[in-house]
């Protein structure tokens, strides 16, 4: 039997994060998995500091994304850091840190996965859709519920990075009835590359990303980044109006206290 390549365990400073070094591998764990893996502000912090680690490792040669247990890979942002949000401030200055975390994200100079099974929601399918190649259990559900949970709204990034995927019919089709798109459905539309049972996901992962790891790291990079560059041509890098529309609204205070009660939201549209 093979002996097992050593992993080496490097601090985050975070306990919410596990962050792995495995030969040319690195594997990046959201560890909150009684909370369905979702993000506070200290994971995405540790986030930004994994990325610059395997930019700064050339041993490094692809980057893993993936969430403990089998709930969740990220159940998007944690809610209650949403509790205080009372000034316009408040709302543009998150959206502009998110964005500068999940842009982090997508400007690693090596191939990233995000190996998803269980919910991708919100914040995580951000995070998702910011990796260059996405492999999903057959239990994955992909959802940007917004419309119907907090009343909020996406960053112009975030929406080209959907857009880019599926196209704008299906991103509206996916915004506006604010459901899950179980894993099939995502593959044909193109959320996924590809679509295995929960038992081979992990297996399935390695052998890609040994197979990235195996290719020409430079060729790789400037493929990456010379398409990074085609598709940032169509983010709209303003829209501060539709952000404080949304998150400065009677309804979104609404959204955010009825998510705490566990009941549904009563819309106002003010």
């Amino acid at each position: 039997m093979a002996e097992e390549m050593q992993r080496t365990i490097i601090d985050l400073a975070t306990p919410e994060l596990i962050f792995e070094i495995e030969g040319a591998l690195a594997w990046l764990t959201f560890n909150r998995p009684d909370a369905r893996n979702a993000m506070t502000w200290a994971m995405y912090e540790g986030l930004v500091r994994a990325c610059e680690r395997v930019d700064a490792d050339e041993s490094i040669r692809v980057l893993i994304v993936r969430g403990a247990g089998d709930k969740a890979f990220v159940a998007g942002t944690d809610i209650s850091q949403f509790q205080a949000f009372s000034t316009e401030a408040d709302a543009l200055d998150y959206e502009k840190k998110l964005n500068g975390v999940i842009s982090r994200l997508e400007r690693v100079q090596k191939p990233t996965l995000a190996m998803i099974h269980g919910f991708c929601v919100g914040g995580g399918a951000g995070i998702a859709m910011a990796c260059d190649l996405r492999l999903a259990s057959a239990t994955a559900k992909f959802g940007v519920p917004i419309a119907r949970t907090l009343g909020n709204t996406l960053s112009a990034p975030m929406l080209a990075r959907l857009v880019s995927l599926v196209g704008p019919s299906r991103a509206k089709y996916v915004l506006f009835t604010a459901g899950f798109v179980e894993a099939e459905e995502g593959k044909a539309m193109g959320l996924f590359n590809e679509v295995v049972a929960p038992e081979q996901l992990e297996a399935r992962t390695r052998e890609l990303a040994n197979l990235l790891a195996s290719h020409a790291p430079l060729t790789l990079r400037s493929l990456k980044e010379g398409i990074r560059r085609v598709l940032e041509h169509a983010r709209i890098p303003d829209q501060a109006d539709l952000i404080l529309m949304a998150y400065m609204s009677e309804d979104f205070k609404e959204g955010v206290k009825a998510f705490g009660e566990k009941r549904a939201p009563q819309w106002k549209g003010k």
